[in-house]
């Protein structure tokens, strides 16, 4: 990963996330956390997964893990992905859709590919992040929301389409229950456009999905798989030449730390090491018809998905 901060006046820092190999040829580019920045806001993961595609009998299988004080977000671009979870949620989730999870007090889930595109094969193509919790919901119950792609709210003017998957922004509300202020949002910007990045929340970030941006009045551009983290308060106006697919990540910035180890985040250090005994000991509560899990490494591992 290089990570470096920028002479550019609005851009506090830019992170270029390698690309790891999973297997089967299943990539994955992870931008947060880093050594040099944790969080953006509440978001303190940020995945890119593949593009992949599966031949006929295969496909993505992770297997049952544990999470504690966070919420994933799940939101695909292309494919599927069949999730499973230890509140007896079952739920595919396609493309504009987006699934959210609440891991609270602690919650078990596994992510498969379905049988009937196992079956044909597949692809797949996506972003999963992590929200973490303020102190205060970091023990609430475990949950799970699925929100259909019609449900979301999305505007489109100029040649920019602006998806709001969870939070707020420029205007838009998403519908998707959050515990803090954030914004997480899909922009679409054609060739030759512009497109105001307010600063509605102290702390804004873009992932370049595709294409390349720039800030007007600053020299340089970002390109695909930049992670782009911008100064608090900056006025900053993307503009985009061949066209551009951005994730807009942000929001108010937690005041306590947030440890992270494998699955597990909390603002308290023996949170963790309890949940690491709970996971051991096999204390968490078990994802309904489903037997094998991944147990817990002796080490965070470099990559890991979801």
């Amino acid at each position: 990963m290089t990570i470096f901060s920028s002479d550019i006046d609005a851009v506090d820092t830019i992170i270029l996330p390698p690309v790891r190999d999973l297997g089967d040829g299943f990539q994955v580019r992870r931008a947060l956390p880093s050594a040099h920045r944790r969080m953006v806001g509440p978001f303190i993961f940020f995945d890119q997964m593949g593009p992949a595609a599966f031949h006929a009998g295969n496909g993505l299988d992770v297997r049952p893990h544990p999470h504690i004080g966070l919420a994933t977000v799940t939101y695909l671009l292309d494919g599927e992905i069949l999730h499973r979870d230890s509140v007896g949620s079952v739920q595919a989730i396609r493309p504009g859709e987006v699934n959210w999870m609440t891991a609270g007090a602690g919650i078990v889930h596994s992510e498969r590919t379905g049988p009937e595109t196992r079956a044909t094969g597949g692809s797949l193509y996506g972003l999963q992040v992590w929200v973490a919790l303020p102190t205060a919901h970091e023990e609430t119950a475990p949950a799970f929301a699925h929100h259909r792609a019609d449900a979301i709210p999305q505007t489109e003017a100029d040649g920019v389409a602006l998806t709001v998957i969870a939070g707020r922004h420029d205007g838009l509300v998403s519908p998707v229950a959050t515990f803090s202020d954030m914004v997480y949002a899909d922009v679409r910007m054609a060739a030759r456009t512009r497109y105001q990045l307010r600063a509605e929340h102290v702390e804004r970030a873009i992932y370049v999905v595709e294409g390349t941006v720039g800030v007007i009045g600053q020299t340089g551009a970002f390109t695909t798989g930049e992670f782009v983290i911008f100064k608090p308060g900056a006025e900053i106006v993307l503009e985009s030449d061949s066209g551009a697919r951005l994730m807009l990540v942000g929001g108010e910035p937690f005041p306590e730390t947030r440890h992270i180890f494998w699955n597990f985040v909390s603002s308290r250090a023996d949170r963790i090491e309890q949940a690491k005994e709970d996971w051991r000991a096999r204390r968490f509560a078990a994802v309904p018809d489903e037997r094998d899990f991944i147990p817990l490494p002796e080490a965070p591992p470099p990559v890991r998905y979801p």
